[in-house]
């Protein structure tokens, strides 16, 4: 092996690193004194850089680096990296998302108990010198129900020592199916079923758009008298303020987090109601686990230089220079065809099947299938899904990818098919690039549309009747939704039919409800991509 050099500006523990120890080739340099102007001097000749999260990683650090390849994350998040620098510049970034499921899995369990058990509050009130047995009277976990929301690693070994405790679990997850569940021995439902069936609600869901503030007022009314909340996860999933005050009137009956909107914390005032138990993001602090995401983050370097290859890329390798300037016009497509259909399905694939058809069947095709399951599996991963991590997330959650290629593309140069199975049923879509125009959807289903994929869509499926585009326009129009463009297909005269209008802002679900209710309309759906 080349010899490479690794600068290592975070402290680390010998442990953690010994996989680049025991490497023959590889030089580490530990320098964990370094202010930004030091390091950006420094970086100068590295072949990698290793850091956790107080060494920040901008574009102009990444600018200074003339020979970095990798930068290794010890740790989860990569917040302190400029993703885009490092990707501009052909850099791969790795990180170590698994290193601290045990630690945070067992970190959950102890606020819980702490939680139900008031154990924070009695050892408080005996420092102070009270002997208060009464006050601090607390719950069993035995025969109660625990809601997981968020099934993911952590989710799921919390569930397994939950289960130890003789708790009945039931759980949300978008990828959890009916016989996942049975196997595991667990209840599965909507977000809401879970809300409703629970005494304990933990949360470990990735913090995005769609999961922030997902634990509001309106769920706090879902739920149970006397429910109690654990949070240790992302700060924002649950809407503080909602919190406070379903505290305040007795619905909630305890609350242990370990995660905040705001890090570190400036509102304090959930720490003054005394059902609330509270750490400060401890829960990968263990000794175990910082030397497991070390070790996890150092085997990928080494990997990446002697195969190659990584486990735990979180953004786009490099693509061969022939490959890219052929597919490269598609990538944005192909991300947005599945961001489509899923909205469209609203629920999640169990199998996805892609044709490129015409001039892409002679191309290497890779890179445009990990961009449509990239944009499939983000409705319900975040952004933490990638173009590199993709294909890998969709074979762990147990969706099934063919890919085939044909030479027929139905008039269009180049022609990207994809279908995907869901538990509600099947979809299709097709999309290509016009000359000059860019990107459109040409086919919905056995619909003949013309649509481009951005923006705020409806999508109507109806009964072809007289008037019916009038009412649905008239109506719009009432709720004050302008109508920018409006695309419209049916199989047969007086037959099944569907409408594509894109609109100015996103249509509100009252909207939705009463279009529903128009006799002719079938299904409404609304879709942002």
């Amino acid at each position: 092996m080349t010899n490479y050099k690794i600068l290592i500006s975070d402290p680390m523990s010998e442990e953690g690193i010994f996989p680049l120890r025991d490497t023959e080739g590889i030089t580490v340099v530990f320098d964990t004194d370094l202010n930004p102007q030091e390091l950006a001097e420094k970086i100068t000749g590295f072949d990698a850089l290793l850091v956790r999260s107080k060494t920040q990683v901008t574009r102009e650090l990444i600018e200074k680096a003339d020979k970095l390849k990798i930068i290794g994350r010890a740790g989860v998040g990569v917040d302190n990296i400029d993703l885009e620098a490092a990707t501009e510049k052909g850099i791969i970034v790795v990180n170590a998302p698994d290193g601290n499921t045990n630690s945070a899995a067992e970190h959950t369990m102890a606020m819980l108990m702490s939680m139900a058990r008031k154990i924070p509050q009695a050892f408080t009130a005996m420092r102070n010198g009270e002997w208060d047995r009464k006050s601090y009277v607390g719950v069993e976990l035995k025969g109660k129900t625990l809601g997981v929301v968020g099934f993911g690693r952590i989710g799921a070994e919390v569930a397994v020592r939950a289960k130890g405790q003789r708790m009945n679990i039931i759980a949300y997850d978008p990828f959890l199916t009916q016989e996942k569940a049975e196997e595991l021995g667990i209840s599965f439902g909507t977000v809401e079923e879970v809300l409703k069936a629970s005494n304990f609600v933990t949360v470990h869901t990735p913090l995005m758009k769609e999961t922030r503030h997902l634990i509001n007022e309106k769920a706090f009314g879902l739920m149970k008298k006397g429910v109690q909340i654990i949070n240790c996860a992302r700060g924002g999933i649950i809407d503080e303020k909602a919190l406070y005050n379903a505290i305040k009137s007795g619905k909630v009956a305890g609350a242990a987090l370990d995660v905040f909107e705001q890090e570190p914390m400036v509102d304090f005032r959930l720490l003054d109601l005394p059902e609330v138990v509270a750490t400060p993001h401890l829960g990968a602090s263990t000794h175990e686990a910082q030397e497991n995401v070390a070790i996890d983050v150092s085997l990928d370097v080494v990997s990446y230089f002697s195969k190659g290859v990584v486990r735990n890329s979180v953004n786009l390798p490099s693509v061969p220079e022939e490959i890219m300037s052929k597919i490269e016009p598609y990538f944005d497509l192909s991300e947005r065809l599945g961001a489509f259909l899923t909205d469209l399905s609203g629920s999640t694939a169990t199998e996805v099947n892609i044709s490129y058809s015409g001039e892409l069947a002679d191309s290497e095709v890779g890179p445009l299938t990990r961009n449509i399951l990239k944009g499939i599996l983000k409705r319900h991963l975040g952004t933490r899904i990638n173009d590199v991590n993709a294909m890998f997330i969709a074979h762990q959650k147990g969706i099934t990818v063919n890919e085939r290629k044909s030479a027929a593309a139905g008039g269009f140069t180049s022609l990207i098919s994809v279908e995907i199975l869901t538990q509600a049923g099947k979809w299709k879509t097709a999309g290509t690039l016009l000359n000059g125009q860019g990107a459109r959807i040409v086919r919905v289903d056995d619909y003949i549309v013309d649509v481009i994929p951005t923006g705020h869509l409806l999508f109507i499926r109806h009964h072809d009747r007289p008037g019916v585009i009038g009412r649905v326009g008239t109506l719009l129009g009432q709720e004050g939704v302008n109508i920018a463009t409006m695309q419209v297909g049916r199989t047969a005269e007086g037959g099944d039919a569907i409408m594509m209008l894109t609109i100015d802002k996103p249509a509100e679900a009252e909207s939705i409800r009463q279009l529903e209710e128009l006799a002719e309309i079938e299904k409404v759906k609304a879709v942002n991509i």
